[in-house]
């Protein structure tokens, strides 16, 4: 599974189109805004006190969208595969914490109250739908049991009247036996905002689910 080709594709993106949502291959601002909005309802809407690792942080966007936001506050931790990412984020925000790592090899510790996986999983380029949903699998897992409260991600719909072969449109079906199977029952689905994707919420304590449910 030639997973690197993934950060090959945005280190490309980058370097064509510097630092902008192009670098990182959202199409336009308003949309990756959006995905920012989206990523954050993760958290429950009084909380405070937390961290929060930003998984495949990019060039750290999501970074800029949280300090403007009611949770400015919060311990932020960023993370890439791609060294080139790291190095730019850490011109960008000297201040924050981030670190390189190749999470297929590496392991997780249980130190951060929430993940978020924004666009680590959306996209394909010449991987099978089969390689691409093993190594989704195999990060989703190693992601959930380094959370203490919840973690965010989000793929492409498959509920859609085309599908794009470089990206991954993962039915729901099959997303929801894999969680059930083998993580936590305990998820909520955002199929609201406009978007050809969707994003999930899975949490550990069924608590945190039912606050969603309940602020909306």
């Amino acid at each position: 599974m030639n997973y690197k080709i993934l950060t090959h594709h945005y280190e490309n993106c980058l370097e064509k189109h510097g630092d902008s949502h192009l670098g990182v291959d959202w199409p336009n601002a308003l949309d990756a805004s959006v995905r920012y909005n989206v990523m954050m309802q993760l958290v429950r809407h009084r909380e405070q006190d937390f961290s929060i690792l930003d998984f495949g942080c990019g060039a750290g966007h999501f970074l800029e969208h949280l300090r403007s936001s009611q949770w400015a506050n919060c311990r932020y931790v960023g993370t890439d595969l791609s060294e080139r990412f790291i190095d730019l984020c850490k011109k960008k925000f000297p201040e924050e914490e981030f670190f390189q790592i190749d999470a297929m090899k590496d392991n997780f510790h249980a130190e951060y109250d929430y993940i978020i996986a924004n666009g680590v999983f959306t996209e394909k380029r010449d991987l099978s739908f089969d390689e691409m949903f093993d190594f989704f699998s195999i990060l989703i897992a190693k992601l959930f049991s380094a959370c203490r409260r919840g973690i965010a991600f989000n793929v492409m719909s498959a509920q859609v009247e085309w599908q794009r072969d470089d990206l991954f449109h993962l039915p729901l079906d099959r997303l929801a036996s894999f969680l059930v199977g083998n993580l936590a029952r305990h998820f909520v689905i955002r199929n609201d905002y406009g978007l050809y994707e969707y994003t999930v919420y899975l949490y550990k304590n069924p608590s945190y689910a039912t606050s969603y449910a309940k602020r909306q």
